[in-house]
């Protein structure tokens, strides 16, 4: 009888286990706030890890600014607004830029490095 119940309770836990969800990989995603003035951005981060990155742009300059990474971009941002550009990105420099007509030739430009 012990044996019985014994063997009943160890495949129980063996189904349990089979059928238990397995760890999911983590998707959180990488913030980079992104601050851009006349003319340059500073970024919160220079290196991000592969994978979904949210960048929040805080434009604390007095001319309208985007921000353009690997083919994705912002709105035009006004002058004290903001804007928030999600992206997921693969291993490598990427660079960005503001595509503002001569806006990244006086300085709003550079790579980020995706690791």
């Amino acid at each position: 009888m012990r044996l019985r119940v014994l063997s009943l309770a160890l495949l129980a836990a063996a189904v349990a286990l089979t059928l238990a969800p397995t760890a999911a990989p983590r998707t959180t995603a990488t913030t980079v706030a992104v601050t851009a003035k006349e003319f340059k951005f500073v970024l919160s981060k220079r290196t991000v890890p592969h994978g979904t990155v949210v960048f929040k742009v805080v434009n604390k300059g007095k001319l309208p600014h985007d921000f353009k990474i690997s083919g994705h971009k912002t709105a035009l941002v006004a002058p004290g607004k903001s804007a928030t550009l999600k992206v997921t990105l693969t291993t490598g420099s990427k660079p960005y830029l503001c595509t503002v007509p001569g806006h990244a030739r006086l300085g709003m430009k550079g790579v980020l490095k995706v690791t």
